[in-house]
């Protein structure tokens, strides 16, 4: 590390390098690589002056780029004082040491920048537990960064400052302790939120998770089903710590809907590890509502991104005819597709066919309000496919069955007969299985298909 490097605060000058590595077949749009690359940059506070992507023929394993390349950015480096060289690709402690000293500028890649937005942003103590065990276990390896903002109570802007590297040894004792003592704390909180989730199941009302890339509009989204006021701006990862609100939908009278963080390509494995406890809410959910920013060019890349993390987290819900519905794990999935009030009309009309052929997919403006009354009726039915239609008898003394019922199901009509009320109602099969463990000798309790 270049110790004549100076301290990069906020608002410092950022440049950007974007690598394409010749003959690579990329799905993304190399100008959306480089929007998203700016907006990671804007997320963190810097300011983003300069933007080279680059067509890479070899990886160079000391500097990634060539001499040629790196003659050619220096010039931006020193025009505009750039303090912070941003390199949207994965380095090695190597590289990032050697650019380092050819630009005379900090070096941070995607995996560190994407970590420090996350060391920021999170806002519970168990956010910011899992973002800095996440980052320690980047940093462990490097060895080329002092371990000072180990003491601080919050993540973030790791790589800004420090006075360099010292005490090497001191510091992997340091650090394998303080992931020690991070990991035991995570899996109390992993067990404190085990037992609620138990709870949650042992009460009648279903669990919908959103997910999605990063800036889709999800919180948006789950402000507009809620009426809540969680942050919801044009900002990636702007939401990071997982909040759940109770709502109401058709034939539904509540549900818990859970806004999850947003996913991004390239999701530092370090954070997707560190962040697993809190993804399990996400694997545990009665249905998984998929926000797409439809219009973004690199839409279909980002849905391939989110369906990769998914998988990793062992969701297989069934998604286009795929098969994953016949998993045993599986996940029912729907897609919203959002920001449609964002494109031109002919892009518009496209968009709405391919959406009227596709019976899992709701297309709506979570800003302006359009189509999400049916996206909550999509979401209901969904919930709802598998109910099962009894008639049940019980008896005036059975009040408490009575309730059950009204609390779990859908109740379509209410008959007195003779000495009690005969039920016609709607529950899903695990429902069912509980009604009948809890009142086995319950009369005259037959089902059909819902409708």
């Amino acid at each position: 590390m270049n110790d004549d490097i100076g301290e990069v605060t906020r608002g410092a000058a950022a440049l950007l390098v974007v690598p394409e590595w010749h003959g690579q077949r990329l799905s993304r749009d190399l100008d959306a690589r480089v929007e998203e690359a700016k907006g990671l940059a804007i997320a963190i506070g810097l300011v983003v002056v300069a933007a080279h992507p680059i067509r890479l023929r070899q990886t160079r394993a000391a500097t990634l780029l060539g001499v040629g390349q790196i003659d050619a950015i220096k010039p931006d480096i020193a025009a505009h004082d750039v303090q912070v060289v941003i390199v949207d690709a994965a380095l090695t402690a190597i590289q990032q040491r050697n650019l380092e000293t050819a630009f005379g500028a900090k070096v941070i890649d995607r995996t560190g920048l994407i970590l420090e937005i996350f060391g920021e942003r999170a806002a519970t103590a168990e956010g910011r537990l899992q973002v800095e065990l996440a980052h320690l276990d980047y940093q462990a390896g490097r060895l080329v960064r002092s371990w000072t903002h180990l003491e601080r109570q919050r993540g973030g802007f790791g790589f800004l400052g420090g006075p360099g590297e010292t005490q090497i040894e001191a510091d992997r004792r340091m650090i394998r302790d303080r992931m020690a003592r991070i990991r035991r704390q995570l899996e109390d909180a992993r067990r404190t939120r085990q037992l609620q989730r138990a709870k949650r199941q042992r009460a009648p009302w279903p669990v919908i998770a959103l997910v999605g890339y990063t800036n889709a509009g999800k919180s948006t989204f789950f402000n507009r089903l809620t009426g809540s006021d969680v942050m919801a701006e044009d900002m990636l990862f702007a939401t990071l710590d997982p909040t759940m609100r109770e709502i109401g939908l058709p034939g539904i009278d509540k549900a818990i809907l859970s806004d999850t963080v947003g996913f991004v390509s390239d999701l530092p494995t370090q954070l997707v590890a560190a962040f697993r406890a809190t993804l399990e809410e996400v694997t545990t959910a009665d249905l998984i509502v998929h926000v797409r920013d439809i219009v973004h060019p690199d839409s279909e890349a980002q849905y391939d991104d989110v369906r990769a993390i998914l998988d990793s987290l062992g969701v297989n819900g069934a998604q286009d005819g795929e098969g994953g519905g016949d998993a045993p794990d599986a996940i029912p999935q729907i897609e919203i597709w959002n920001k449609i009030d964002t494109a031109d009309p002919e892009r518009r009309a496209v968009i709405a066919e391919m959406a009227a052929r596709r019976p899992d997919v709701a297309l709506i403006s979570a800003v302006t309000g359009e189509g999400v009354d049916a996206a909550r009726i999509l979401m209901a039915l969904q919930l709802t496919a598998q109910h099962q239609t009894l008639r049940i008898f019980l008896g005036f003394d059975q009040g408490d069955a009575m309730a059950w019922l009204h609390a779990r199901g859908e109740v379509l009509s209410d008959e007195v007969q003779g000495e009690g009320h005969l039920l016609t109602v709607r529950l899903d099969p695990a429902d069912r299985a509980r009604f009948e463990r809890l009142w086995p000798a319950r009369p005259d309790a037959t089902s059909a298909p819902t409708p």
